[in-house]
């Protein structure tokens, strides 16, 4: 350990937002990194503490605290703080394939379980690991490692998130040949079209798949697997397929007037926005536009967010958010200590912004859509909205949400955007395969393992766990590459 009072000795310091009134011009990323010297100091924080609940990615409670990748957190933070950024990288690349993507979208349970947050401020770890891999692509050392030697097994993975991607890259470092089918026209899965640019630019998608591919891994875009081309094809050309296809099936709200034209599931609305934005920066006009709407976005989780963001962007009239849940606390309470993770109220970038160019917070919570209405020509004008309130259920004793009698009130609305969050894998895929699926429709595996019930076909990431982070989909996309290589090999160094 460099310093052992790094933590009394420096503040925490993190990369600094942009304005509200700047960033909302474009579709940029919108932190100011921190300079070197900053993320040394920062890393003298980090207090090598007895048990560093930051990379245990272990449950505590009744969530997950940690890295789920392990990330060598201790480790990469004294070594920056010694100005050792190319062992930093090394120690960090061990566990984690794409710290270019977590440092940039994911929320950072690291630092909700860091020892220095149990009476303080957390160490800045995600912007740490920003800094080493970032340095790494200017010093010129996050490089292709091309195999040396192919172990001429063939490996089909269908779906380009970061699971499959995570798959893939462990995969072909392994010396398979990995071949990556994508239905879209890019790469990246959720990275490149659920995620808006402002948290991910593209170009950082890119940046890293054109080093994928100069270390072999191929990839096929515009093929959707189950209609392009079957799955017995697959399997015949190839020794193993995983199936990493994500949670696909977007839920719905079944109300009264749904059928209205100007209601959108939020992943349709948001790829819509960064297709159009990569291929003409918003000039062909074929995006789902907010511009000058009154925009309702149902569901209050980051897509939901990322939804409010965007239609500020466009320029939306005003944007609501509903959320059925009651609002959580602002700081932890008695029965939700440290290091669990934290069920605190999280204000995040849309909201911020709403509440600066609206004036208010966009949230309204224990709210639901009651119906919808229309104008004459189907066209969505309005919404009534009903309160709820949490009650007992007397068979389960869990808390349900029941509407508030006469708590009806109506509000103008043009588009609708339902963030609601998904119900599993697509059957056409799953059916193509002949793989079983739970009652949640996510692929069925054995507790612990990646192998379904059809031989040589493996699932990883959200078709398996069903709808989660980033983090934890790479996690399972190589927890995925280790079984299939030991299926193919009798063992596995991965």
């Amino acid at each position: 350990m460099g310093k052992p009072t790094g933590f009394m000795d420096y503040v925490r310091e993190d990369a600094k937002a942009y304005s509200v009134n700047e960033r909302i011009k474009n579709f940029d990323e919108f932190h100011e990194p921190l300079t070197k010297k900053e993320q040394e100091q920062q890393g003298a924080r980090c207090m090598e503490c007895g048990v560093p609940f930051c990379q245990a990615g272990m449950k505590i409670g009744s969530a997950f605290s940690g890295c789920p990748l392990n990330n060598l957190i201790p480790e990469w933070n004294d070594l920056i703080f010694k100005g050792n950024w190319e062992q930093a990288y090394n120690r960090l690349r061990i566990t984690n394939n794409f710290p270019e993507f977590t440092s940039r979208v994911c929320p950072a349970l690291c630092e909700k379980a860091c020892t220095c947050g149990a009476l303080g401020d957390a160490v800045t770890v995600r912007a740490n690991e920003y800094g080493i891999i970032e340095n790494a692509y200017e010093e010129g050392y996050a490089v292709a490692r091309v195999p040396k030697v192919r172990t001429g097994k063939k490996i089909a993975v269908i779906g380009s998130g970061p699971s499959g991607l995570a798959a893939a890259d462990q995969l072909n470092q392994r010396g398979h040949s990995v071949t990556v089918f994508e239905r879209n026209d890019r790469v990246g899965g959720l990275l490149m079209y659920g995620i808006p640019n402002m948290k991910l630019e593209k170009d950082i998608i890119e940046r890293k798949i054109s080093i994928m591919e100069e270390e072999g891994v191929e990839f096929e875009t515009c093929v959707n697997v189950g209609k392009d081309i079957t799955a017995t094809d697959l399997l015949k050309n190839y020794d193993r397929v995983i199936l990493a296809c994500g949670a696909s099936n977007p839920r719905d709200i079944k109300v009264p007037g749904r059928e209205a034209n100007g209601i959108y599931f939020a992943v349709d609305f948001l790829k819509s926005t960064t297709k159009s934005l990569l291929d003409t920066d918003l000039k062909d006009g074929t995006y789902i536009s907010a511009k000058g709407k009154n925009v309702m976005v149902i569901g209050g989780g980051d897509t939901g967010n990322d939804c409010v963001g965007t239609s500020i962007r466009h320029g939306a009239k005003s944007v609501l958010q509903l959320e059925m849940m009651p609002k959580l606390p602002d700081k932890r309470t008695s029965d939700n200590p440290w290091p669990q993770w934290p069920m605190v109220c999280k204000t995040d970038y849309g909201q911020e912004e709403a509440i600066e160019v609206y004036g208010h917070d966009p949230r309204v919570y224990q709210t639901t859509v009651k119906e919808f209405k229309a104008d004459e020509n189907g066209n969505l004008i309005g919404a009534t909205l009903v309160k709820l309130k949490p009650v007992k259920d007397e068979k389960t004793g869990r808390l349900i949400m029941k509407e508030v009698k006469d708590s009806e009130y109506n509000v103008d609305v043009e588009l609708v955007l339902i963030a609601a969050g998904f119900l599993g894998s697509e059957s056409y895929v799953t059916e193509a395969f002949g793989v079983d699926v739970n009652a949640r429709t996510n692929v069925a595996t054995a507790e612990g393992s990646h192998k379904t019930n059809v031989e040589n076909v493996f699932v990883t990431g959200d078709m398996h766990r069903g709808q989660s982070l980033v983090v934890w989909a790479i996690r399972e996309g190589r927890d995925a590459a280790k079984e299939v290589d030991e299926s193919l090999m009798g063992y596995t160094n991965l």
